[in-house]
């Protein structure tokens, strides 16, 4: 059992995160776009489809935040409509689910008690991190959400565990780097000599705003842009323009790109205010690390350096071997829950062994 390798799963909304675990290594990481709120039935073939990839590990870990799709009627029902398209490509008795704070519960105790796994990846990430440095802020900067766990002596000591808890407490930001429509970034943008407030309309993306300033990841915008149109610079400035009422032809590049700047960095400051009211109610160290995860970490490690703390990227925190650290970085849940899972995994045979 200790030799079998293990599949991690994120299930998100907008994408399907994965990762395969053997020998306690990582050896490759998935994300396929699956936006649940267009087709559900896209999920069980995207999960067959990376099993087979994968070589059709011997157990999968699971952990989630699809449920919270607005296809579903509460977070109950998402968490069984998951369990149940997940176990229609791969058998419940090779799954475990994840549940906060760090154990895992079978397909049957997750649907008995679906608030204690419904949308706990973070909780996954952070328990992985516990182990390699006991005091950290974990930032993961996702295309839609960025999480803000803090860890102190090798404990999560967030304040918050559900959802509502942690947006009140600002350790859940609903702000990423692809899918966050501009209007929820910047409440003015100065264009022209004078300030804009932003059209609430979805007419462009922090995708948009951060290919205009160069700092997009390559292959992280994986979902059509807000006008089903292209994803050059040019039509990113065009769907930027929209936002303020005018056109991309009414002004340079240049002006185009200065409003971006200014977005990215109102984006910024944002999430600087929440890991700053975070870390003021934190009890770990002076000089304890940043670590950076999700395809936004760039954000993280400008954060750290605005903060005065090192800056350490997941990847580094990871036992690898073939895997692109990158990606393992990007995708931190799937990897953290499958290497959590193959822990537990060992732990339960040595125990076996003993008796």
């Amino acid at each position: 059992m200790t030799g079998e390798a293990v599949m991690g799963w994120d299930l998100g909304g907008a994408h399907v995160k994965a990762a395969l675990v053997s020998a306690g290594l990582v050896r490759r990481v998935w994300q396929r776009p699956c936006p649940l709120w267009q087709d559900l039935g896209a999920l069980p073939q995207t999960v067959a489809d990376l099993t087979q990839t994968a070589g059709s590990p011997g157990i999968h870990a699971i952990t989630m935040t699809g449920e919270l799709a607005d296809v579903f009627a509460d977070r109950a029902q998402g968490v069984r409509a998951l369990l149940d398209m997940f176990g229609s490509a791969v058998s419940a008795r090779r799954c475990v689910v994840y549940a906060h704070p760090a154990r895992f519960l079978a397909p049957r105790g997750a649907l008995r008690w679906p608030l204690a796994v419904a949308s706990m990846n973070w909780s996954a990430t952070a328990a992985w991190v516990a182990h390699r440095l006991p005091d950290a802020l974990l930032l993961d900067v996702g295309s839609t959400t960025t999480d803000l766990v803090p860890l102190a002596a090798g404990a999560m000591t967030a304040s918050g565990v559900t959802d509502g808890e942690r947006l009140a407490s600002e350790e859940l930001v609903y702000t990423g780097v692809v899918r966050t429509p501009v209007m929820a970034m910047a409440a003015r943008i100065p264009f022209d000599g004078a300030w804009h407030a932003p059209m609430a309309e979805h007419f462009a993306t922090s995708a948009d705003i951060y290919r205009l300033t160069h700092e997009l990841p390559p292959g992280a915008d994986q979902l059509p842009s807000a006008d089903g149109a292209g994803k050059s610079r040019r039509e990113s400035a065009r769907r930027l323009a929209r936002m303020l009422g005018r056109d991309f032809e009414m002004a340079s590049m240049i002006a185009w790109e200065q409003c971006a700047r200014f977005v990215a960095d109102a984006q910024l400051w944002s999430l600087q205010q929440a890991c700053e009211r975070v870390l003021s109610r934190s009890a770990m160290p002076p000089r304890a690390p940043i670590v950076g995860a999700g395809v936004g970490r760039f954000l993280a490690k400008k954060l750290a350096r605005r903060l005065l703390r090192p800056y350490r990227d997941f990847s580094r925190l990871v036992p690898s071997r073939g895997a692109d650290a990158h990606w393992t970085a990007s995708c931190a849940p799937a990897v953290a829950v499958a290497l959590l899972a193959y822990s537990s995994m060992r732990r339960k045979a040595s125990a076996r062994v003993g008796r």
